[in-house]
């Protein structure tokens, strides 16, 4: 076996290495070139929204397309780029668009991993006659019986495992992260050893696809009727203004609702019919239980035969916080997770990713999209209230 665990000498496996013209991808063509593998990069131009291609921090784009080109050349590896932006927009811009006309906050780079990345590009890595799909991205993958399991990063800070929760099992086989045992700094190191002209450049953003950061203006262009200005409305009722629009609102939001009051409110729920915008005191933001959809189950056991204790685990619910104690359980078709501490925050289209534990070298366990959050008893009355009333009358 090879350093990538892939039968054969290494000048006798090719390996096709994403490229989105970044640091990281750049290590990969690198490091895996320096080992005598057959190289081949492969960048995806993904869109082409003017402004963006020029911004620092973008990804598959003009300016990034052209770097992986010059690392390309520097590496002496053969560089492909694929026209990507149709399917792209297809799989994940318009999507996301839509999850947020629903009052959703989604994951585009999720998305992306699912469908793009690891599905259409890994189809054609295997066209191309290779033995695996190497990447950038900061997590581990080793072998676990007859295949192999995903695991986090010695890194933490780039930690990267949340968005790739999604990643079937036969894709995680065929995959190689030749980072996930590097820290950044040591990633920089060795672009610089090898000349890359990369080596300082800044990292990329999750929101690739987004001129300026503003998703705002890309949604409202997309999908017009998620700008529909409504009523901001107190939990227990009360309308207290007005908005332009649920999509320049995220669930947990404190700072620029936009009125005025004598105590701190945050945004409880997006009620994407009504489009209302309902705010109220942060302990009604206290979640226990989320609901998940789209599960993709990577553990050992079998799912569907989870006994009425659950399965024991830890659970993240947002990207940047460690995982914490939480118990899986599963009946009647619906699958949601307890956790044993409360989060505040916690909006629909986020991910919820499972865990063997809370260590630095935690398995992934999978984990799915959240359906929908469940507050505490009086948080949940309320808000129960509050769907009944028609509009006219929540705003008397």
């Amino acid at each position: 076996m090879n350093s990538l665990d892939l039968p054969g000498r290494p000048e006798d496996t090719r390996v096709v290495v994403a490229m989105s013209g970044g640091v990281d991808s750049s290590v990969v063509a690198g490091i895996l070139k320096r080992e005598g593998y057959d190289v081949v990069g492969v960048t995806l131009q993904l869109y082409d929204h003017g402004a963006a291609t020029h911004r620092a921090g973008s990804c598959c784009a003009g300016r990034d397309i052209d770097d992986a080109r010059r690392v390309s050349e520097t590496l002496r590896i053969p560089h492909y780029v694929l026209d990507y932006e149709e399917r792209f927009r297809q799989a994940v811009i318009d999507p996301f668009a839509e999850s947020y006309v629903a009052g959703e906050t989604p994951i585009p780079c999720v998305s992306c991993n699912q469908t793009v990345k690891f599905a259409d590009l890994l189809e054609t890595a295997r066209d191309l006659g290779a033995a695996a799909l190497a990447t950038g991205h900061y997590i581990r993958s080793r072998s676990n019986g007859a295949h192999r399991a995903l695991y986090r990063p010695v890194d933490a800070d780039r930690d990267q495992s949340y968005f790739l929760f999604a990643t079937t099992q036969e894709q995680i086989d065929y995959l190689r992260f030749p980072l996930g045992g590097m820290p950044k700094p040591e990633v920089r190191a060795i672009a610089a050893e090898l000349g890359l002209a990369v080596a300082d450049k800044q990292d990329s953003q999750d929101i690739c696809f987004v001129p300026q950061g503003k998703y705002s203006d890309i949604i409202a262009r997309l999908k017009p009727a998620a700008a529909t200005p409504g009523d901001i409305v107190h939990i227990d009722g009360r309308v207290l203004g007005r908005h332009e629009g649920i999509l320049r609102y995220t669930i947990g939001q404190r700072r620029g609702i936009g009125i005025a009051s004598g105590e701190p409110l945050y945004v409880v729920h997006l009620d994407a019919e009504r489009a209302r915008v309902v705010v109220g005191p942060r302990e009604a933001l206290e979640t226990r239980k989320v609901y998940l959809r789209a599960m993709n189950w990577l553990g050992d056991e079998d799912l569907d035969a989870i006994g009425p204790d659950g399965i024991e685990l830890f659970a993240k619910v947002r990207s940047t916080r460690p995982p914490r104690p939480a118990v899986l359980r599963r009946r009647g078709g619906a699958t949601w997770v307890e956790l044993a501490e409360g989060e505040s925050g916690i909006a629909p289209g986020q991910a919820c990713v499972l865990y063997g534990d809370d260590g630095n070298d935690a398995r992934v366990l999978g984990g799915g999209f959240i359906e929908r959050s469940e507050r505490g008893a009086r948080a949940e009355a309320m808000l129960a209230r509050l769907a009944a009333l028609p509009v006219d009358v929540a705003a008397e």
